[in-house]
């Protein structure tokens, strides 16, 4: 099955195009530049978009309008496309490049999302306690390396791929397709606009 992936939940964007398992090629981009690299990586592969047969997409949690920016690609080119839809969680995705690591997103607000108990959570860098040598991966544990560490976490050099959550990986972890519609959303806070306006 031939598969686009792509994730714009966090600062750094990634698209995939993967075929049977086997990576096509993949890009690190901006959010508002998922459809160009989904044409390139097209191109590059010398495949068309029509033979596209499934998407997988980020679903955060992370940047709210990141993680909006991919939804609405994912419908457009789904629509476009004929195409079915899988929503991977960007913690899952971001955990999958290193076997036994703990992704950490920035959430912004001097707060986390990460993993408690297999759960998605938000919360302060204090309130993540992993293990000693628990390594930690995301571009939160790089913000927040300095806490983590003091814990007794491990965190890869800050610009190790481990950081990024490749979307390789939510092409791998896509298991069940259906229509765009249907495919929701990760938010584990309130949106900074609604939080200004209560």
């Amino acid at each position: 099955m031939l598969i686009l992936a792509f994730d714009t939940a966090t600062r750094v964007a990634t698209s995939a195009l993967v075929r049977d398992g086997d990576v096509l090629g993949e890009r690190r981009s901006r959010a508002a530049s998922v459809l160009a690299d989904a044409d390139a990586l097209c191109s590059a592969a010398g495949v068309a978009p029509r033979d596209v047969e499934a998407l997988a997409v980020g679903v955060g949690p992370g940047s709210f309008t990141g993680i909006r920016i991919g939804l609405a690609a994912a419908r457009a080119l789904a629509f476009a496309l004929d195409a079915p839809v899988a929503g991977v969680s960007t913690l899952a995705a971001l955990a999958a490049g290193l076997s036994g690591a703990v992704p950490v997103i920035d959430a912004g607000r001097r707060e986390i999302f990460s993993l408690v108990g297999r759960e998605p959570a938000c919360l302060k860098p204090d309130e993540l306690v992993p293990a000693v040598g628990t390594v930690c991966v995301g571009d939160g544990a790089v913000r927040y390396r300095s806490l983590l560490e003091a814990g007794g976490a491990e965190i890869p050099p800050d610009e190790s791929e481990v950081h990024v959550p490749r979307a390789r990986f939510h092409a791998a972890l896509a298991a069940v397709f259906g229509p765009a519609e249907q495919v929701e959303p990760l938010y584990l806070r309130v949106p900074d606009a609604e939080r200004s306006v209560a």
